[in-house]
């Protein structure tokens, strides 16, 4: 009996280890199954929070400034353009995307001259946009902006004291016949003096990251304002984003006549004026000026802003637009012994410029979000990611290919994106694990790099064991 119950016993302990490990095997083979299951069901990642969106949306701004920048060069070669432009200082960029067709030393220092109510206009708009101000509101002109108390050979639309002025008036005199004196009346009018104003406007700048553009007064008169081809481009582009009403409603009305019968001070006479005492102080005669940008004719073209002192030469910032594309040029220091000679030199470069670029280059619209692609991740404790475009590229300027249309051109463009079948274990968020090539036929346009939009852990041993005999 004593050994028949050893041998129960014995049977007992063995048959305890041999239970768990069945056991274990059952588990382990349902869980090879489950991961199997799982792995064959993905069709997307699980959605990652908006903090973390955002958290990777700076980091890659970080890591790809130079994509974030409001200019950049084209993302390939161009051959030479065999362009002749007279100018001393000029560029030429694609507004949707801020790339630079063309530039000539763009980067010199020169005064804006009457460029600069740019940035006066820049900053009425967004006082409109924020409800401080409206364009049927009466401003009262101050003395420092009666058009008798400006400096010699000013341009001017006339203000005169005790008139009946709108904002949109002043606006139309400062746009359309480049007011100094409406330069003043709305600088004075925003920060109730220059001196608050100006500090207004270089904080623009400095908002903006144009590092080398400051100004000492607001109509563009003073030498001492200074800005570069390349950084006027830089904030055009932005001026012209934020309010493309201004092209229509301002930039590109040919004409103004100031002052007209419901301008004049109480007591005056609407009639012809008297020049016996030198300069009138009370303007009594509408006068009729023409927009003083001479490429207002050209296809396409709305604006923008013209600029002349001896010290800058003859400047134009210009932008056209045809079937949605819109380039900007800025020509500055441009030639000219006379004013005839100096609108005949913008006219030149400016026709050359925009027509180089409407005959040369078109745009084509990318959807960036089409390459967000969702990759399997094994060994890891979350089975799938999403690689995404390190940069948001919403258009691509791309060469024309004469004699065909441009619907042909666009069908030439291709995608060709690079990523892997699956990642295993850990995932950074942010690095790079693909990338997206654009073709126009077999040229290289553009690359793309994909992006891991979370980061993710590695798994334990026996997920890790179960995920390697999977796949």
């Amino acid at each position: 009996m004593k050994t028949e119950s050893n041998n129960s016993s014995h049977s007992k302990i063995i048959w305890i280890p041999i239970g768990i490990f069945a056991f274990f095997i059952a588990g382990f083979f349902s869980l090879v199954g489950g991961r199997a299951i799982i792995f064959s069901k993905l069709t997307e990642a699980e959605p990652v929070s908006q903090e973390s969106q955002i958290e990777l949306k700076n980091q890659l701004k970080e890591l790809y400034s130079q994509r974030y920048e409001t200019l950049q060069p084209l993302p390939y070669n161009l051959a030479n353009t065999g362009l002749n432009i007279f100018a001393e200082s000029a560029i030429l960029i694609d507004i949707s995307n801020g790339n630079i067709i063309y530039e000539k030393n763009a980067d010199e220092i020169i005064p804006p001259a009457s460029m600069t109510k740019l940035f006066t206009l820049y900053i009425v708009d967004q006082e409109v946009a924020e409800g401080r101000l409206s364009y049927n509101q009466i401003i009262p002109v101050p003395e420092e902006a009666f058009a008798c108390n400006a400096p010699p050979h000013s341009s001017l639309m006339f203000l005169g004291e005790g008139q009946i002025v709108t904002l949109e008036e002043l606006i139309l005199g400062l746009s359309i016949s480049s007011g100094n004196d409406a330069a003043y009346a709305l600088a004075y009018t925003i920060s109730g003096s220059m001196e608050n104003f100006i500090k207004k406007m270089n904080q623009v700048a400095l908002d903006l990251g144009l590092t080398h553009t400051k100004f000492v007064e607001s109509s563009g008169y003073s030498e001492l304002n200074q800005t570069t081809a390349r950084e006027m481009a830089e904030f055009c582009r932005i001026y012209i984003s934020e309010h493309p009403e201004s092209l229509a409603k301002f930039h590109s009305v040919p004409e103004f006549t100031y002052p007209k019968p419901e301008n004049m001070a109480p007591g005056d006479t609407y009639g012809p004026q008297d020049f016996s005492n030198g300069f009138p102080r009370h303007i009594t005669m509408g006068i009729t000026q023409k927009n003083t940008n001479p490429m207002l004719g050209y296809p396409g073209c709305d604006g923008l802003k013209t600029g002349y002192i001896d010290e800058s030469g003859y400047n134009l910032s210009l932008t056209a637009e045809r079937d949605g594309v819109r380039y900007l040029s800025v020509t500055m220091k441009g030639p000219g012994k006379n004013p005839r000679e100096g609108q005949e030199g913008r006219v030149h470069d400016g026709t050359e410029l925009m027509n180089f670029a409407f005959s040369t280059f078109t745009d084509y619209h990318f959807n960036s979000k089409a390459l967000n692609t969702m990759i399997k991740v094994y060994n890891s404790k979350q089975t799938a990611i999403n690689l995404v475009p390190a940069f948001d590229l919403k258009t691509i300027t791309i060469p024309k290919i004469e004699n065909i249309s441009i619907a042909e051109n666009l069908a030439k463009i291709k995608t060709v994106v690079e990523v892997p079948d699956f990642l295993w274990g850990t995932v950074t968020k942010g690095q790079v694990y693909g990338q997206a090539k654009i073709f126009f036929e077999n040229y290289l346009l553009d690359t793309i790099p994909l992006v891991a939009d979370r980061s993710t852990e590695e798994e334990n041993f026996l997920v890790r064991f179960a995920d390697n005999i999977i796949y």
